[in-house]
């Protein structure tokens, strides 16, 4: 039976970036893949290009939200709907092309054996293109943080770019998902792990976003900060 993979892209004005990226994904040739884009009542128009485009592909899929909602209840939206739809493998990916989409396939190779599979900026050292030192030295410790506090033992614990099975997104309460930004990849990664799936990186090339601006904020950083407390705590007390 063919397997079925969906490919969750959350957007806010991304209209010439999903324009380019769509159609680069499908020319991939992967059988029984799907593309949901989450789009957060963009004013540039791009939940009404993907509208269109749904009428042309009917492996395009979108959902449709009032207002800027945040990374977290997108992807925790577009993972139900995975659920909801009987889909198999389920990535997150940036419409940016920061996550080069011709690496697809190697997920899906790896996801063969194991659970959850991160794309990792930091597994062969640092590869990360045009950021800004203060930003690359923020989500590089960020990650290190992430492991000596928690032991999460994964070296990219902030990275955006992954793929689920489905089982694991089945195995984990959404409805108590609240965090977004770094804080909302912690959380995936360190519950997907607590629960006792295999999680594996791949090294991946991260490139600075082409096309508009970075969601990046002071908030963002400090959510993460808090959060690895309040995961190890949780752990430690079994309320995860």
């Amino acid at each position: 039976m063919e397997k079925k993979t969906l490919i969750i892209v959350p957007t806010y004005n991304e209209m010439d970036n999903i324009q380019n990226l769509l159609p680069v994904l499908f020319e991939l040739g992967i059988e029984g893949l799907h593309v949901l884009v989450v789009d957060d009542n963009s004013p540039d128009g791009t939940g009404n290009y993907v509208e269109e485009q749904t009428k042309l592909n009917d492996h395009i899929h979108i959902l449709r939200r009032p207002g800027k909602m945040g990374l977290g209840t997108a992807y925790c939206a577009g993972f139900q709907y995975a659920i909801d739809h009987g889909y198999d493998y389920v990535f997150e990916m940036d419409a940016d092309f920061s996550h080069d989409p011709k690496i697809v396939p190697k997920f899906l190779e790896k996801i063969q054996e194991a659970d959850l599979v991160i794309g990792s900026r930091y597994l062969t050292g640092v590869n990360v293109i045009n950021w800004p030192m203060k930003r690359l030295l923020l989500s590089y410790f960020a990650s290190f943080y992430t492991r000596v506090i928690t032991g999460l033992p994964i070296k990219d614990a902030t990275g955006g770019y992954k793929c689920f099975r489905i089982e694991v997104l089945k195995a984990i309460d959404l409805t108590r998902i609240q965090s977004n930004g770094y804080a909302f990849q912690i959380e995936m990664n360190f519950k997907t792990w607590k629960k006792g799936f295999k999680v594996v990186e791949i090294p991946i090339i991260f490139y600075d976003r082409f096309q508009g601006s970075s969601k990046m904020s002071k908030k963002i950083v400090k959510e993460a900060v808090f959060m690895v407390w309040k995961l190890r705590f949780k752990s430690i007390f079994g309320s995860l």
